[in-house]
């Protein structure tokens, strides 16, 4: 039997009177309306069902992989082709995000975390393990190998790296945020940091192509428009810089990278 989509094997931690909930806010602009298909609604069903080894191609292919721990973002960026980004405006911190993989049932799934609800920002927010770059990373692809291992228990060792994504900057965090796709050897057992994660999410990348997942909504923001994605899972949406590093996943994964990426904040 197929088991639920957005799939939480690891259970959410238990609240206190001094961690009360808090729900996920989307600021959602007045006039948002909604936007298009995702790019790959025309293609044929197969295409939407890629084998890890379809993945690992694909990302390989990309021949995107960290660069030096000491490379600062270029200090004049052009109008990236993105609609839902914005050039920076002001010093931009590196950052990496890792998109862990692994094959169960003969399928590929990924890993998302739920962000602890008492956070200040971001609470209760879908997202990869990442972070900031700190000064003890050798470069941005240790950054993303030490995050997961923090937030979720993940062994660096146990990564195998297959390639990066394109690498873009947040609207309104300056992140200079670098998304690196790795491979675990067998489903992992993770384990959540309480500080930063509430729970583990279990997706089927299959599942995160299906037509009744996506949703784009334009945005007016600082007086341009701007197309945001969302990613509903079963009790979660996915949205923000997490769903940018996602489509941009996918759109690789199923051939159509060339179209408009997502949003991001």
């Amino acid at each position: 039997m197929d088991r639920p989509f957005g799939e939480v094997l690891a259970p959410a931690l238990p609240l206190t009177p001094d961690s009360p909930v808090k729900p996920q806010v989307i600021p959602r602009p007045v006039g948002a309306r909604a936007g298009g298909p995702p790019p790959w609604a025309e293609l044929p069903a197969p295409r939407l069902r890629p084998s890890m080894a379809r993945i690992v191609e694909a990302v390989e292919a990309m021949a995107l992989m960290a660069p030096p721990a000491d490379m600062a973002p270029p200090a004049d960026l052009a109008p990236p082709a993105d609609p839902g980004l914005s050039p920076p405006a002001g010093p931009v911190s590196p950052s990496a995000v890792l998109v862990p993989l692994y094959e169960r049932d003969g399928r590929p799934w990924l890993v998302l975390t739920r962000r602890a609800s008492h956070l200040r920002n971001h609470a209760r927010e879908v997202a990869f393990p990442g972070g900031r770059r700190e000064p003890a990373d050798a470069d941005l692809w240790a950054t993303a190998l030490r995050e997961a291992s923090e937030e979720i228990g993940l062994a660096p060792d146990r990564v195998r790296p297959i390639g990066g994504l394109e690498s873009f900057t947040t609207v309104t965090s300056r992140a200079w945020v670098h998304p690196f796709v790795g491979l675990i050897d067998e489903p992992p057992a993770l384990v959540p940091d309480p500080a930063e994660v509430e729970s583990i999410l279990h997706v089927e990348v299959s599942k995160l192509l299906s037509p009744e997942v996506w949703r784009e909504e334009i945005w007016r923001l600082d007086g341009a428009e701007r197309a945001m994605a969302f990613f509903e899972l079963d009790g979660d949406t996915v949205w923000g810089m997490t769903a940018s590093v996602l489509r941009r996943f996918l759109t690789v994964v199923t051939g159509t990278a060339g179209a408009a990426n997502g949003s991001s904040r």
